[in-house]
């Protein structure tokens, strides 16, 4: 089983435990995390539930101390044995120390023996100081422990907190949007861009060009002529030669990048490997045309505690009496925190949309569909001329990444959970996470490479492979 390389907090799992371990009275608190995981061959430590130890049930609770009872130790470990899941015992710094202290080392050396014997392969220790920030580090069975590399936060902000062998230079302060700074602290993270097509290259070549350390590309597609008006990158010829997409895309970026920054993963999103790779990832952006990609989208960053951006274009038509002529040029970004509202929540699709497209996608004489189905509603285009409507949402897209995870607003991100732009009105509206309910993927928060993935049968591990 491999080590963990992250820890990963829902931002309402952290605000929860947060509340919990600060209660206002300048004592230590504690709580245990119970996480599922990522796939290898990069494990992120998923949290799944957090127990909170009851203040009146320790029977020390100092400033600089705590002692609390076994007994929820045992209870999360029942817990972790039946699915395999992994414990991360976490107390709170009140005086605000972000260093494990003497007293947690002889406190792990007693109680890691045996949990480890009881299950699994690691389990972990952490700490929280008054700001929220983590530090956590995992321990083998020969009790020996090495910092997490990172542990990170997807709320209303994205939060990072990196251990100082991973990143030194990123321990006294948060980097500033779009220095040189905030450049290095992107080249640790891990993107995927779902769907490298129209908007999906625009925003794949501005992760690229920002220093993301790596970009998966996932787009099981291949070149057409009437793509290279709008595919960043592409040419005349990977059209002629029918090249896939994301192959085109990664050959390109490592011109100015360098080999191995930029993967291409040339799957469907409904794959096993390719929801693999997503789960490995800090980040997903979702650039599909289909509504039940951002179906399975949806359900791969709840279940994988992962931030998502989701954009889309449209341009709607009406009839003059004549001809059609355009009624709005329309486009929109949704910023998803895992435990907050989804794209289904928020109705960018629904029981009868995914109805309707599986309809369209099986009867291709459905000629007015299909027509409807394209960039410009009611009107039939193969080539459109959409490239700087895709580049205005594109930008629009990662700068919604920046300001979450290097916040330069003057409000509170939480009054952006979606944007919408009309060029023609030349309006803006702004929904804030309050907006929507939360409720779509709840039933798979945190529950990381558990099989079946993402609780479907469809994506089950074959059964030969299931017993080995």
């Amino acid at each position: 089983m491999n080590a963990p390389r992250a820890l990963v907090f829902a931002g309402v799992q952290h605000d929860q435990l947060r509340a919990h371990l600060f209660p206002g009275d300048g004592l230590e608190s504690a709580a245990v995390l119970i996480c599922s995981r990522s796939a290898p061959s990069r494990v992120r430590l998923l949290v799944r539930d957090v127990l909170p130890v009851p203040h009146n049930a320790c029977r020390v609770r100092q400033p600089n101390a705590i002692t609390w009872p076994g007994s929820f130790i045992e209870q999360a470990l029942d817990i972790a044995e039946s699915d395999d899941l992994t414990l991360v015992l976490l107390h709170s710094h009140p005086g605000g120390l972000f260093e494990f202290s003497e007293q947690d080392d002889r406190s792990d050396r007693e109680v890691m023996p045996s949990l480890l014997a009881s299950h699994g392969e690691f389990h972990c220790s952490a700490i929280m100081t008054p700001d929220g920030a983590v530090k956590a580090r995992w321990y083998d069975r020969d009790i020996n422990s090495q910092d997490i590399e990172l542990v990170t936060v997807s709320g209303h902000d994205i939060r990072y907190w990196w251990a100082q062998n991973a990143a030194p230079d990123l321990l006294k302060r948060r980097p500033i949007a779009f220095t040189s700074a905030m450049r290095t602290e992107m080249g640790r993270l891990t993107a995927n861009v779902i769907g490298v097509s129209g908007t999906g290259s625009v925003v794949a070549e501005q992760l690229n060009r920002l220093g993301i350390g790596r970009v998966k590309h996932t787009d099981f597609d291949i070149m057409e002529l009437k793509n290279v008006n709008r595919i960043l990158n592409s040419t005349i010829k990977d059209a002629e030669a029918h090249r896939l997409k994301v192959e085109m895309f990664v050959e390109a970026v490592a011109h100015y990048r360098g080999v191995g920054v930029a993967e291409a993963i040339p799957l469907s999103i409904f794959t096993r490997e390719a929801i693999v790779a997503a789960g490995q990832c800090d980040v997903l952006f979702c650039c599909v045309d289909s509504l039940e990609a951002r179906q399975i989208v949806d359900l791969i960053a709840a279940a994988f505690l992962l931030p998502l951006f989701d954009v889309g274009v449209v341009i709607p038509t009406r009839n003059n009496g004549e001809m059609p002529v355009i009624g709005d040029v329309c486009g929109r970004i949704d910023y998803v925190q895992p435990g907050g509202s989804s794209l289904g929540d928020r109705g960018v699709y629904t029981p009868d949309s995914l109805r309707a497209e599986y309809l369209r996608r099986n009867a291709p004489d459905a000629h007015q569909q299909e027509m409807e189905a394209g960039y410009i509603k009611g009107v039939i285009d193969e080539a459109p001329g959409v490239i700087s409507l895709n580049m205005r949402a594109a930008s629009a897209c990662v700068n919604e990444f920046i300001a979450r995870a290097y916040p330069f607003r003057h409000e509170s991100n939480e009054l952006y959970a979606r944007t919408q732009f009309s060029l023609a009105a030349c309006e803006e509206d702004y929904f804030p996470e309050t907006f929507f309910p939360h409720k779509a993927c709840a039933h798979v928060l945190g529950r990381g490479s558990k099989e079946p993935l993402l609780g479907l049968p469809f994506l089950s591990l074959p059964r030969e492979k299931e017993i080995r």
